[in-house]
């Protein structure tokens, strides 16, 4: 990249600076400091001034694990520099680590098909409004995209070097940096194992590059390295809780806090939009919940329409899941579910992953979620338009680069991909910020339609 950045010096500049200029109008503009954010900052704030990694309470700090430490600890250094609670100086950090991710995109666009299409990348990339979204939002997924990137990177690089273990233990400590910011980065282990599996599997077609022992010990260096950031964090949660909890727990509840799994699978029965997320999910408990919002999916009878809005009712009296509420929530879901298991394991999911990929993405600003409806002020309705037509774009750029012709590296960039497409369809809340880790292969994609047919990939 040295190189490519030296000889298109004022090509990377311009590039750079409206980057910068996109990042920090939505830091001033649309700043994001949201109730996570809080919980993350309180954690920060318990760590530097008690040494306790846990949560405010009325008279202590309380242990906790219900968030990874990654985020905290890049909160307490921008605190213990700038000042407690100051979020805008972590944001503007995060600025210039996402315009590091661009540049982490143009190296994999660079190692994948070309420098042409590299520069590309560095573009699409730079001017990504999805990116520059998420930069000016005290969240995990800046630093988490970041680190994504470059453990794809540094996979390609030890594809092209694939006696170089020490390529692929870099490659395991950054995918343990990743996890220690949220637990789903475990999936670009898995995809790169995938990958690696399918070499073994064909090993014999690139004989004269490597050896299936040179493969199977890349596996083995990869995996191990991922696990050792983790360690620490596992012993601590070993001494302090006396439980064995490497990661965070799935609903991020302490351990002595009730779940209401009823309610989560009932809700997983119908809903397919982020929409619902904000209004039902995120309400639950401690907000009313309209029925009103619930979508006709939601009820396959007249019978079911009355059991789930006398079952709100009584929600809404206390605005708590009591383990009788969430037993007859749990009730409801098993018969909507033997009404319907196509619709449960297959339909649903699918309209889910749908809508994170599809929807405009623009829960970060104040646009309405039902942006179909069209009823909020003109800016923000045109704000939805553009997003979502951005969106597309980025997206149908993808899918014909990808028609367009294989490329080195393509397969392990769309395991990842499907792997974590196929691990969202999982999930009962369907978030577009999942996605975005994606984002970076997207534009790749895209910048494969730059490609010149007299330009060759480089792995160096």
């Amino acid at each position: 990249m040295r190189d490519l950045v030296r000889h298109h010096f004022r090509f990377f500049l311009v590039a750079t600076l409206a980057a910068l200029a996109l990042r920090l109008f939505f830091v001033f503009r649309l700043p994001a400091v949201v109730s996570d954010s809080l919980v993350y900052g309180d954690i920060a704030k318990n760590w530097l001034r008690h040494g306790v990694f846990g949560l405010s309470g009325i008279n202590e700090v309380s242990p906790t694990y219900i968030r990874l430490p990654g985020y905290p600890a890049f909160l307490a250094v921008v605190f213990t520099i700038f000042g407690m609670e100051h979020y805008r100086a972590a944001l503007i950090v995060q600025v210039f680590v996402d315009i590091g991710t661009c540049l982490l995109i143009a190296d994999v666009a660079r190692r994948c098909i070309s420098s042409r299409a590299a520069r590309a990348a560095f573009l699409l990339a730079a001017l990504c409004p999805f990116l520059a979204t998420y930069a000016a939002a005290a969240l995990t997924e800046t630093w988490e995209i970041f680190f994504t990137v470059l453990a794809l990177d540094l996979a390609l690089v030890g594809l092209a070097r694939m006696g170089q273990m020490r390529v692929w233990a870099g490659c395991g400590l950054v995918i343990g940096g990743a996890i220690l910011l949220r637990p789903d980065g475990g999936i670009l282990l898995a995809a790169i194992e995938l990958y690696l599996v399918f070499l073994l599997v064909t090993w014999r077609r690139h004989a004269t590059e490597f050896s299936s022992s040179t493969i199977i010990k890349a596996g083995l260096v990869v995996a191990l390295a991922t696990f050792v950031p983790l360690i620490p964090w596992t012993v601590r949660n070993l001494r302090t809780f006396h439980e064995f909890q490497p990661l965070a727990p799935r609903y991020a509840n302490e351990a002595d806090d009730a779940v209401p799994r009823g309610f989560n699978r009932w809700v997983k029965t119908w809903m397919a939009n982020y929409a619902s997320v904000e209004e039902v999910y995120w309400a639950v408990p401690g907000a009313p919940v309209d029925a009103d919002n619930l979508p006709n999916r939601a009820f396959d009878s007249d019978d079911q329409l009355d059991q789930t809005q006398h079952l709100l009712d009584d929600y809404n009296k206390t605005l708590h899941v009591t383990p009788g509420l969430d037993a007859r929530f749990g009730a409801l879901a098993a018969q909507r579910i033997q009404h319907s298991r196509w619709r449960y394991y297959v339909w649903l999911p699918a309209l889910r992953v749908a809508d994170m990929w599809l929807r405009p993405r623009t829960e970060m600003m104040p646009s309405s979620t039902r942006w179909w409806e069209f009823d909020e002020p003109t800016k923000w309705m045109a704000a939805g338009i553009v997003m979502g037509v951005l969106n597309l774009a980025y997206i149908s750029g993808a899918l014909l680069g990808l028609a367009r012709g294989r490329f080195a590296g393509a397969g392990l960039l769309l395991s990842f991909v499907v792997l974590r497409s196929l691990f969202l369809a999982t999930l009962e809340n369907p978030e577009p910020r999942y996605t975005l880790e994606c984002y970076p292969v997207l534009i790749v994609l895209v910048a494969s339609l730059f490609q010149r047919a007299t330009n060759h990939a480089t792995a160096d």
